[in-house]
């Protein structure tokens, strides 16, 4: 028997049999994160980086009988009635006996209950909120090392010739937490290929994260030393924090945000580094300061008197990335005064921002002429909120040193506990530019984009929902690839149904835009179909999911069949299985599809080409304090005899990583 026969041989007996593959069933928030991102166009370190998030929440969660609406606010799933809901049964019934008790609460369905039980949990009664004692912090704070390396089993180019480092992967994360009361940590992350303990990094890894976040210091909220991560209103000035896409902005009801954070992230981009609080100032107002100093990468001009861009990968592999690595540097200063108060929300914010060497970007490529440029960049805004039971309205507009304007204003209306709508209007003038500024976009900037959003989420029965949106955007000025005006139209239909065991869920997603011609004379449509449906099976014990996908773009065609199989082992031991088959005809088609990872590590890839994937990892507990993961994967292609391009192409059609994690609590 050959190999391909073997391989599709194996493919069926999963398809088949998939009993016979054991596994752990996924946590039910990463079911969500995985379902946002399929159905928005969230890059992948956006993913990562809410992932790593999320996971950060995980491992922490919170005392639920002592939570304070800024510890709820963390969580970014809930919609500000959901917060405003549980303060209000808090205040009334607290303490809760169990997590159970949110039943009570109308606007959180069983769903979102089983969500929610992911990151909060019913903690002592007599517990407190007020700051504890350093001897108590001392004596019952817990410490959580975790150790995460990734072995290739193939050479890419640069691994002979090019790279500055060898071809493993790996980090170290160590944090340090008192409920919810005290959170410090140490990240030290290292990318395939990068020096480790030379060159630049003399320190050892590439990228260092440090926090310590200290919260219910008297009249002090929070205060974040090293480095964090901030949001001010709707993002239009600062967002270094959450940005989810168009999916869960209907399904929160977009919902206002504050939030002040640690940041544990192995990403080295948008993150802030020095000190920041948010202070109460009166019952009703807050007040958040923040400073940060950081070094940034950049590519310089010619005569490295000037930056011509930013550079955010992260990646310091060959001498020419380590050329980049932090020969700039960023310094960022401002603040947020908000008013909360019986649903009504009304903020200002200010921020400035410094680069050590003028900002000069190749304005002679036409969809650069209008960056930002300079050496001092400053930004305003207001923001405005109001929720009742049915009504959430929420908005911010924002101005700066490019005297132009930006803008995005939402209307959130719960006509019954069934059916909720959602519309969104933006306007970002291609003048406009916000260093730190991330918001609701379909160009992925908070520039040159006008559009308006409408969503519909309805739930005719406790095991149905339906969710569609449409979204209209207009560029007045050039873009990446398209050299005049242009428009696109994004629609999305999903429906989803949930029995005791068994799920269905079916998406349909069309997407139109424009781009120009070979000759570049005009511009051209392209329409964009993808498809998928899944068919789920869960039980505390075992959880299966067959999904098959498929994508039409433009001429290109796709499609792909995978297979995931899960089951818990007892408390202590699990396995993961999945299989997919992929056939697409170019990039343009790829198909996207989840996979079960490493703490901490969202792996979402894309494929293309013709070709299978293996994955199967194991968990185990060696003893009540220490855990240890590994997952193998190969991705084998029958269409090609060589992997990718450049220093990063594999001389081999197939491809297999070993990633192994160790977890020490005490």
């Amino acid at each position: 028997m050959n190999t391909r026969n073997a391989q599709f041989l194996l493919l069926i007996l999963v398809w088949f049999f998939p009993f016979s593959s054991l596994a752990q069933q996924a946590d039910d928030w990463e079911k969500y994160l995985e379902r946002m991102a399929a159905l928005d166009d969230m890059d992948e370190e956006t993913i990562q980086r809410d992932y790593e998030l999320l996971s950060e929440l995980a491992q922490h969660p919170i005392d639920i009988n002592h939570a304070t609406r800024e510890d709820l606010e963390q969580l970014p799933f809930l919609t500000a009635q959901q917060i405003e809901d549980i303060c209000a049964y808090l205040y009334h019934y607290a303490p809760l006996k169990s997590i159970g008790e949110l039943a009570m609460i109308e606007s959180i369905d069983a769903e979102q209950r089983q969500l929610l039980s992911q990151f909060v949990y019913v903690g002592s009664e007599s517990g407190s909120r007020r700051f504890p004692s350093l001897s108590n912090i001392l004596k019952y704070g817990k410490n959580n090392l975790l150790l995460t390396a990734k072995i290739p089993f193939y050479q890419r180019q640069g691994d002979k010739d090019g790279y500055a480092g060898y071809a493993y992967r790996h980090d170290v994360r160590y944090t340090f937490s008192y409920g919810n009361a005290v959170k410090a940590g140490l990240v030290g992350a290292q990318d395939a290929g990068e020096p480790f303990f030379a060159n630049k990094n003399s320190l050892g890894y590439d990228h260092y994260a440090f926090y310590m976040v200290l919260r219910n210091l008297g009249n002090i909220k929070t205060l974040a030393l090293g480095q964090y991560r901030l949001n001010f209103g709707m993002g239009l000035v600062m967002n270094t924090d959450f940005l989810l896409g168009k999916q869960a902005t209907l399904q929160t009801l977009n919902r206002h945000r504050q939030s002040l954070r640690a940041n544990a992230s192995r990403s080295a981009a948008d993150y802030l580094q020095g000190a920041a609080a948010t202070i109460a100032i009166h019952p009703a107002i807050d007040l958040t300061l923040f400073a940060s100093y950081r070094p940034i990468d950049a590519t310089l001009t010619t005569d490295s008197s000037a930056i011509a861009t930013i550079v955010t990968t992260g990646y310091h592999r060959t001498k020419t990335e380590l050329e980049k690595k932090n020969n700039s540097s960023q310094t960022a200063a401002g603040g947020n005064l908000s008013f909360n108060k019986n649903g009504w929300h009304l903020g200002a914010s200010a921020v400035y921002t410094r680069l050590d060497k003028p900002l000069q970007p190749n304005t002679a490529t036409l969809y650069r002429r209008y960056y930002a440029h300079g050496n001092n960049f400053w930004n305003v805004s207001a923001d405005y909120a109001y929720t009742s039971r049915r009504l959430t309205i929420s908005g911010e507009t924002a101005t700066g040193d490019s005297h132009a304007v930006a803008t995005i204003n939402s209307l959130a209306l719960m006509l019954n506990e069934q059916l909720s709508m959602l519309a969104l209007q933006r306007f970002y003038s291609y003048h406009y530019y916000a260093l730190l500024g991330r918001s609701f976009s379909d160009g992925g900037h908070v520039q040159n984009e006008s559009g308006v959003y409408v969503g519909l989420d309805w739930r005719p029965t406790r095991q149905l929902q339906l969710t569609a949106y449409t979204d209209y955007a207009y560029a007045p000025w050039a873009r990446y690839g398209i050299s005049r005006e242009s428009h696109s139209w994004d629609h999305l239909l999903s429906i989803a149904w949930q029995g005791t065991a068994f799920s269905v869920d079916a998406r349909y997603r069309l997407r139109r835009r424009q781009h120009d011609n070979a000759d570049k004379t005009a511009l051209e449509t392209t329409n964009e179909h993808r498809t998928r449906l899944a068919l789920g099976y869960d039980t505390p014990m075992l959880s299966l999911r067959t999904q098959a996908d498929a994508s039409l773009c433009g001429e290109s065609k796709g499609w792909m069949v995978s297979q995931r199989a899960q089951v818990n082992i007892g408390k202590k031991t699990a396995i993961n299985a999945m299989m997919a088959y992929f056939h697409t005809d170019d990039y343009n088609s790829r198909i996207f599809v989840y996979e079960r990872g490493m703490t901490y590590n969202f792996s979402f890839p894309s494929y293309f080409g013709h070709g299978i994937r293996y994955a199967l990892m194991v968990r185990a507990a060696l003893s009540s304090s220490l855990s240890m993961t590994a997952r193998i994967a190969t991705t084998n292609y029958f269409d090609q005899s060589t992997i990718g391009t450049g220093l990063q192409q594999i001389d081999r059609s197939s491809m297999t990583d070993l990633e192994m994690q160790l977890r020490w609590k005490f």
